[in-house]
């Protein structure tokens, strides 16, 4: 087992025509999705069901259409207990923080403070020194194209591959592990680079949203959590989201079970997990309904302004930590579903929590998902049945069988 397998379980998460479920060969292809007007609560009930009954213990949703709401879940919290799953619970959003995060920088930009095209040697020199320093600009880092490498293979060898047998001991020595920022920054730009400052494509990296959450902290003067808190959370409205204190979740949520691609089986719970390992990166808890609340006014204008949510959508190919290439703005995933439309957005997984939020470009729908299995073994019968269901939440059920 590889990085790509490991570290990775959204790539089926992704509302991307290219996953729809394939025709097989020799049979004519399936038709492309097609918009599907207004609220379908028994179908997106009975998507949400089939996931569960493919082997996903749980999984939550809300729904919304052009001012219409559907909330719904289904199967477990809690295997040992049968504690359903709610629409309503805390879940970790790993990196959909990535937005939050860009945002954050982007209202600095706005406001002089920082310069998107300025090297961050400007503002860092200490932490980014010499010719990455003069080079890597502050844009590259919220795009993934500054070559800096993936600090994850270096704090936890063990789910790699790279170094040793796939296994979760560093998983599990690390639950509790209290990590400096500077320290997870080192092991990335001390790596070999993963390709030239500014190639395309760029190359994900959590590094890079270490980086910006240290700039943040420089150009405002307090933590960037606190700083993000105040100017992003607040200011978009959000009751139930936050960065945890500590390793748990202070509030009702679900159980997240890991199985590392067949490594952990069956899979254990690591919700309870001190987030150190990638704070502006991947470190929020919130809710399905705050997540859909956020990127509408994120994507209304409510947050930054014109001008910088222009910036923040100005795309450029990505080679995720998947393998796949995806459309990355400044912490913004852009997806097309041919004959459907575009969506605007992120997706997100921590150890065993994935979440998704897509909001199409005219604002009228929205959808936000979590799942409680992450890293399941493949190919399983999951993977359609999340294909399915996140066709059918964007509203575009013209190709669900």
């Amino acid at each position: 087992m590889n990085l790509r397998l490991a570290l990775i379980g959204l790539a089926a998460f992704s509302v991307m025509a290219s996953t729809t479920p394939t025709a097989a060969a020799g049979t004519p292809p399936a038709p492309a999705p097609a918009p599907t007007p207004g609220l379908d609560p028994a179908g997106l009930q009975s998507a949400l069901d089939g996931l569960h009954a493919a082997g996903m213990p749980g999984a939550f949703a809300e729904v919304r259409d052009a001012g219409r709401t559907w909330r719904g879940a289904a199967g477990v919290a809690d295997l040992e207990t049968g504690r359903p799953v709610r629409p309503d619970l805390l879940h970790r959003v790993g990196s959909i923080t990535k937005t939050f995060t860009s945002a954050a920088v982007l209202q600095q930009v706005e406001q002089g403070r920082i310069r998107l095209d300025a090297p961050i040697g400007d503002y860092l020199p200490d932490l980014v020194p010499g010719e990455r320093g003069r080079t890597v600009t502050v844009r590259m880092l919220l795009n993934h194209t500054s070559g800096i490498a993936e600090y994850i293979p270096y704090a936890f060898p063990s789910v790699s591959g790279a170094q040793e047998p796939v296994s979760s001991r560093s998983l599990d020595e690390n639950r509790f592990t209290h990590f400096r920022t500077h320290d997870l920054i080192a092991l990335g730009l001390a790596a070999p680079p993963s390709a030239e400052t500014g190639a395309l494509p760029g190359i994900y990296s959590n590094t890079n949203y270490l980086l910006l959450g240290e700039l943040l902290e420089k150009v405002t003067g307090v933590p960037a959590e606190e700083y993000i808190t105040r100017n992003v959370i607040e200011r978009a409205g959000l009751r139930h989201t936050f960065f945890p204190a500590g390793p748990r979740i202070e509030g009702p949520h679900s159980k997240m079970y890991e199985a590392l691609g067949g490594a952990i089986d069956p899979p254990r719970d690591y919700s309870v997990y001190t987030m150190s390992w990638d704070t502006t990166g991947a470190g929020l808890v919130s809710t399905m309904e705050d997540l859909n609340r956020f990127y509408a006014r994120l994507l209304g204008g409510r947050i930054i302004g014109p001008a910088a949510l222009a910036e923040m959508q100005r795309t450029v190919p990505v080679i995720a930590l998947d393998g796949s290439t995806i459309s990355y703005g400044l912490g913004l995933l852009k997806v097309e579903v041919p004959g459907c439309g575009t969506f605007w957005g992120n997706e997100g997984t921590v150890w065993g929590a994935g979440t998704v939020s897509m909001t199409r470009a005219d604002g009228r729908r929205q959808a936000s998902i979590a799942i409680n299995l992450m890293r399941w073994s493949r190919p399983s019968t999951i993977d359609d049945a999340l294909a399915r269901l996140r066709l059918r939440a964007v509203g575009c059920s013209g190709a669900v069988r």
